[in-house]
């Protein structure tokens, strides 16, 4: 069979992290049948799942979370019970003027800069010394790290899980798919220390299990899962006239009914109302997690309170749901997840994020078509993706988000990450920090996002800092025969024969369109 380095090329860049460096083949084996390539991980279905010591459980890592948290608790209250009472201090005889109302800014940093001029010693470190002449205060100590708390150390442990995997994969076809439903149901940790803990394992436990499964089942762990609830305030609605509202003279939250409807399934236009999402949000009533006393359930697991739960029937979309409790939400969501406005959202994102940022419309209509008769089986989804021609003649035109570009350099470099700290830091200083977009409509998806001036010229830092501290030990061109072979261009090819050393070639060749595009 006559191998096809072009397509090789599509199939690993486009649907995949891109070629590995070493003795991988991995160009190779996907220029002889690249479609069968990227679709043979869909046939491992258990591959997607993550398992790895140190991981843990939602329930485990919410209880570690609320004894952590009772320890700082503890431990604050006993330092303020062993420190001295303070005697309060004369009045100052003169005092400086207050900051004047009315002042421009400009005015008013000015003034406040003068007061600080005149009240703030000198710093020592340019202050002769008075004993001793002309001698130059010696340099500040650094402070000792402190170590890592239990939520830090989560954090590291499921992003070093997710980083070794993403490197490792053949081709990095499923993934890419963990990372693209991730995104779509995105969590964000800064939230709260709940949410940072949580972070890898609602990836881990909603989204993995169903990445090739039906979307109608990842749709309802999500939801579900108590790093959701917490994250979109869940467990803070009430219904108006349950037990609780009552009691508590408190009513409905409505993040997580909005962003079921505009983010998660039916989208922007997708025929719903503002009566639709303050009835979800009824409809939901009661889905939260246990806290920190176990009184309805397991610390850190997904409950029903019916006290919180808004009695009655409930209209939604034209349908009226009876009052069933927990089973209320559920039916609603699964109606939810066959709308057709549903198909036609996740099929335009779907082909956006593969494809090209304006969507070929053919295959948005076949896919959309394939949603709704296969009850949106996720699997037969990414195949029919993969079987399409548009997906493979697209040019590779879109740009690789910060992480897909740091995953496909140490893939390339054959560097199986053991510490995730490097990543981590290069992921924050690009503008995508893992698992913390800025809000919950996740990380932008369109090459203009990423392809700013500035973003790519921090691209070209992090590459130039691989390039020089590992250029003098690789040869540039023979990881351009890994990463591209015959497809690489003239262009590309002539720039790194062209460079002025190693180090230059390998930082050239990572910020090359046959590394940046997919």
């Amino acid at each position: 069979m006559a191998r096809d380095s072009q397509a090789a090329l599509v199939a690993l860049n486009r649907f995949g992290f891109g070629a590995r460096g070493g003795a991988s083949g991995d160009l190779i084996n996907a220029a002889s049948d690249p479609r069968g390539f990227v679709k043979a991980e869909l046939l491992r279905a258990s591959g997607v799942l993550l398992e790895a010591p140190g991981l843990q459980s939602t329930q485990q890592l919410g209880q570690a979370v609320f004894a952590y948290q009772d320890q700082v608790r503890q431990a604050r209250e006993a330092a303020k019970a062993a420190a001295p009472a303070e005697t309060p201090s004369p009045a100052p005889t003169e005092q400086k003027p207050g900051l004047r109302r009315n002042l421009s800014l400009n005015a008013a940093a000015t003034e406040v800069a003068g007061q600080m001029t005149e009240t703030k010693p000198a710093d020592n470190a340019a202050k002769p010394d008075a004993m001793q002449p002309n001698a130059a205060a010696p340099p500040a100590a650094k402070p000792a790290p402190q170590p890592l708390n239990v939520i830090q150390k989560t954090f590291r442990t499921e992003a070093l899980a997710r980083l070794q995997r993403a490197t490792l994969a053949t081709c990095g076809f499923t993934e890419r798919l963990v990372a693209f439903w991730s995104n779509h149901f995105c969590i964000s940790a800064t939230k709260g220390e709940l949410a940072r803990i949580w972070a890898g394992v609602f990836e881990r436990e909603a989204i993995r299990p169903h990445v090739l499964g039906r979307f109608a089942d990842m749709l309802k762990a999500v939801e579900q899962h108590p790093a959701m609830l917490f994250f979109l305030d869940n467990q803070q609605s009430l219904g108006p006239d349950s037990r609780a509202g009552q009691n508590r003279k408190r009513g409905l939250n409505e993040n997580l009914a909005r962003e079921i409807m505009e983010l998660h399934t039916l989208g922007v236009g997708g025929g719903y109302t503002q009566e639709d999402v303050t009835s979800l949000a009824r409809i939901i009533t009661g889905w939260t997690f246990a806290g920190r006393q176990g009184q309805l359930g397991t610390p850190g697991s997904f409950v029903f309170n019916t006290n919180a739960h808004q009695p009655g029937a409930q209209m939604l979309l034209g349908k009226s749901y009876e009052a069933t409790g927990l089973a209320q939400g559920e039916a609603a969501l699964a109606d939810i997840a066959r709308h057709p406005s549903t198909a036609n959202f996740i099929a335009t994102k779907f082909v956006r994020h593969f494809v090209a940022d304006d969507p070929p419309p053919g295959l948005v209509a076949r896919l959309r078509e394939l949603f709704v008769k296969t009850d949106g089986d996720l699997k037969a989804l990414a195949a029919a993706l993969v079987d399409s021609d548009e997906a493979w003649t697209a040019p590779l035109t879109k740009m690789r988000s910060p992480y897909d570009f740091l995953v496909a350099s140490g893939r390339l470099l054959a560097r199986v990450p053991e510490d995730p700290g490097a990543y981590l830091n290069n992921l924050n200083l690009l503008g995508q920090p893992l698992w913390s977009p800025a809000g919950p409509n996740g990380f932008p998806d369109t090459s203009a996002a990423w392809a700013a001036p500035e973003g790519m010229k921090l691209r070209l830092d992090i590459a130039a800092q691989m390039g020089a501290r590992l250029g003098p030990n690789i040869d540039p061109l023979d990881l351009l025969e890994f990463a591209a072979a015959d497809a690489a261009s003239i262009e590309t090819r002539r720039t790194i024969e062209r460079a002025e050393s190693r180090q230059q070639a390998l930082a050239l060749l990572l910020m090359s369109p046959e590394m940046q595009r997919r």
